[in-house]
C-alpha cells in the first residue's frame, strides 16, 4: 500500500494571516503622546469622548495642560492668543503648534517652545504647565475663551471640554478649573475617567 503525502499547503494561511493583520494595522488608532501623562481616577461608566471640536484640560500635580483637536483649530487658536497677548507667530511657527497634540507652556515662551526641533518640543522640561492661578495672568481662561469663539466663528459649532485630573489630584484643583470654565458659561463637561475592571 502506497503513502499518501501528509504536506500541508500554507499558502493561504499565510494570506489570510498578513490580511487579518493588515486591517488590524490599518484601523488601529495610535495613542497620542502627553506631554504630562496622567494616572486617571477609575469609573463603571464608559462613555465615548467626541475625537472633534474638543478641548481637553489635563491637569497634574497642579498644572495644567491643553490639548485642542484639529489641525487648523489649533492655528487659529493661535492666532487668537498671539492677537491678545500681542505675540505676532510666523506662518512657520502656527505649522509647527499645528503639530502639537497637547502642550503646558505659557504664552509668552510659546515662540521658544516652538523654535524647538519636533522631537524636542515634547520633552516635558518644555512644558511646566499654563498659568491659570494669577488673575492678572490667567491664560488657561484666554485658551478656552478663544477655542470657544474660534469653533463658533469658523464652524458654527460649539466646543466640548474635557478635564482629565490626576487620580491623585486635590478636589481644589479641578474645582479651581470647573470655575474657569463656569465664569465662561461652558458648564458641560466631559470628566475623563479609566474603566474599572471587574475585579476592582
Amino acid at each position: 500500500m502506497k503513502k499518501s503525502s501528509t504536506r500541508i499547503d500554507m499558502t493561504a494561511m499565510c494570506d489570510v494571516s498578513f490580511l487579518l493583520l493588515t486591517f488590524f494595522v490599518l484601523t488601529s488608532t495610535a495613542k497620542t503622546p502627553e506631554v504630562h501623562p496622567v494616572d486617571l481616577p477609575v469609573s463603571t461608566k464608559e462613555t465615548k469622548i467626541p475625537s472633534d471640536d474638543i478641548l481637553s484640560i489635563t491637569v497634574g500635580q497642579e498644572n495644567v495642560y491643553i490639548g485642542i483637536a484639529g489641525k487648523e483649530d489649533r492655528k487659529d487658536i493661535l492666532t487668537r492668543m498671539g492677537q491678545e497677548y500681542k505675540i505676532e507667530f510666523t506662518e512657520a511657527e502656527k505649522n509647527a503648534f499645528a503639530g502639537l497634540e497637547n502642550f503646558g507652556a505659557d504664552i509668552r515662551e510659546m515662540k521658544t517652545l516652538l523654535a524647538k526641533s519636533p522631537g524636542d518640543r515634547m520633552q516635558e522640561e518644555f512644558h511646566k504647565g499654563i498659568p491659570y492661578k494669577d488673575s492678572l495672568n490667567n491664560q488657561l481662561s484666554s485658551w478656552v475663551r478663544n477655542a470657544r469663539e474660534s469653533s463658533w466663528q469658523r464652524k458654527e459649532s460649539f466646543l466640548k471640554v474635557a478635564i482629565k485630573g490626576d487620580a491623585n489630584e486635590q478636589f481644589g484643583t479641578i474645582k479651581e478649573i470647573m470655575n474657569i470654565l463656569q465664569e465662561q458659561r461652558q458648564n458641560r463637561f466631559y470628566l475623563v475617567t479609566g474603566l474599572r475592571s471587574d475585579d476592582f
